[in-house]
């Protein structure tokens, strides 16, 4: 399968349904394919040759759909760069990668132009962009009006989509290659469990960077549904996105949809606003309290909720956990707090340190085999081989199955905390601490001890209002897990360090205890 074929399909079947919604602005699937066949014919214009990468700098917007769908329609490679890395990442990516072009938007013209000078591959500088076109810089508007559309290429199979990058806040990112028919198969798990059909309305509010967006916009394009870009996430600006355009599917963390409804329950004239278009909501990057679930079913009343367990390796998809794993009932069987079961045509093993699978309820490391594995780490051989083995990829975390093949995760492994010869979990920690009613985020990280190698700290944003001491909670984590895991120190924050897909920053929360010392473990 090639990632430009649900367009084709559309624009043949469907040609003036509405593709994309922005702004007040429509462009219809027969529209799309034009301006995708013209962005391919200007970016061959330019010199892009088979296999050239592309990358692009921006907010969410129409054009990074264009930009999704053109450059594989020119036969070129896709390096969508995470808006929140500094320059020197971004450079190291560009270079890593090759990328001989560098589209960038509004947010991003001035340190684009930063970019392109200290990049050593990037030859084109492309401002997509409502204003003015920078000088240096090539405006996309103009490249599309004067090019002639080309016929797709149809690059596709196992043929490289697109190098995403993991990491960059220890040592160098990692490129990540995703194969079409990677992607391909991220699109009909989707269908299968019954999102992005045809009358769906999705609003992606996730970065389009992040390859968890790109799923979903393909899954989409293979349906037809309608896109409605949300430029910037904001908790009001969502809820007013949702309530204009009608959105019927979301894909969050769940730090988002925190942010929906205390910014629904802050705000009187948003407090009663009619949320029942929802029907699919799918959150990761970390489970859910209960308490949170609570409040988003109230405001969300025909919602399902999907929690999907998965990494960039895996095309974001490993494990999902169905609607009906999150009433009451598996809350108290403790269904709820797993991460689900295999996706469609997937395996998923436990297995020890030698490779070995461990017997169900015991602890060891998650490995997922199927047609959403990565191709590999681009350039990176050596890494490649240390989680790809025998066709089954090492994710890095920890987690045990029970008997029904629901998948538990208990930490990452790197996130073991081994305090006086012990093994704790942090996930376990985090648990406990959540749990308090006045605690909105939490992180357990180890620290540096003389006495036992490491110790438990806690880090912890209390909701507004709420007051707590570090006595408090360390009583309230000993009633609920053993002395020997409960944090030995407490820190309160105002806000955590999050990633762009609101992942706790735990590297960040660690760095000043282990600056200086040779090893960051005790």
């Amino acid at each position: 399968m090639y990632i430009t074929q649900g367009l084709h399909r559309h624009v043949q079947q469907r040609p003036d349904a509405v593709a994309i919604r922005e702004l007040g602005r429509s462009l219809t699937f027969s529209q799309l394919a034009d301006r995708v066949a013209r962005l391919a014919g200007a970016l061959k214009q330019l010199g892009l040759a088979s296999g050239d990468c592309i990358a692009m700098l921006s907010r969410n917007s129409q054009r990074y759909i264009e930009y999704s769908l053109g450059v594989p329609w020119a036969d070129g490679v896709l390096n969508p760069v995470n808006t929140r890395w500094s320059v020197a990442e971004i450079v190291y990516s560009l270079d890593d990668s090759g990328s001989t072009m560098l589209i960038v938007d509004d947010t991003f013209k001035d340190v684009g132009a930063v970019i392109a000078d200290q990049a050593k591959t990037i030859r084109h500088l492309i401002y997509a962009g409502d204003g003015e076109t920078p000088a240096g810089m090539l405006s996309y508007e103009a490249l599309l009006a004067e090019a002639e559309p080309v016929e797709d290429v149809r690059r596709g199979g196992d043929a490289l989509l697109g190098i995403f990058y993991t990491g960059g806040t220890t040592g160098f990112p990692k490129g990540v290659m995703i194969s079409h028919s990677n992607l391909a198969f991220a699109s009909i798990c989707a269908q299968v469990k019954g999102f992005f059909g045809r009358n769906a309305v999705f609003m992606h509010a996730m970065p389009m960077f992040h390859l968890a967006d790109f799923s979903a916009m393909y899954g989409l394009m293979v349906s037809g549904g309608t896109h409605v870009i949300l430029p910037a996430f904001t908790g009001e600006a969502a809820l007013d996105t949702i309530i204009a355009e009608r959105v019927t599917d979301l894909m969050l963390a769940p730090t988002m949809i925190q942010m929906m409804l205390d910014a629904r329950q802050a705000n009187p004239a948003k407090a009663n606003l009619e949320l029942g278009t929802i029907r699919h909501i799918v959150y990761g990057a970390s489970p859910i309290s209960p308490a949170l679930l609570d409040r988003a079913c109230e405001a969300f009343p025909a919602a399902g909720f999907f929690q999907g367990y998965g990494m960039t390796e895996l095309t974001t998809g490993g494990t999902m956990l169905d609607a009906e794993y999150h009433c009451a009932e598996h809350q108290a069987s403790g269904k709820m707090y797993s991460a689900g079961r295999a996706v469609t045509c997937v395996e998923v093993r436990i297995v020890d340190d030698q490779g070995r699978e461990v017997p169900r309820g015991t602890v060891g490391e998650i490995t997922v085999r199927g047609p959403n594995v990565m191709l590999g780490y681009w350039n990176r051989p050596e890494a490649t081989a240390e989680v790809l083995k025998n066709g089954w990829m090492h994710t890095g975390d920890g987690g045990y199955m029970d008997s029904e093949g629901f998948v538990y995760i208990v930490d990452r492994l790197k996130d073991m905390i081994v305090s006086g010869g012990e093994n704790i979990y942090s996930a376990e920690v985090e648990n406990a601490i959540a749990s308090h009613p006045g605690v909105a985020q939490c992180a357990a990280i180890g620290i540096p001890s003389d006495k036992w190698g490491e110790t438990v700290h806690a880090v912890i944003v209390l909701k507004p209002g709420v007051t707590a001491s570090e006595e408090e909670v360390v009583a309230h984590c000993r009633e609920r897990i053993a002395g020997y895991k409960c944090p030995r120190s407490v820190e309160f924050r105002t806000a955590m360090p999050l990633s762009g897909v609101g992942k706790i920053l735990k590297n960040e929360l660690r760095k000043p205890f282990w600056e200086n010392r040779a090893r960051n473990v005790g």
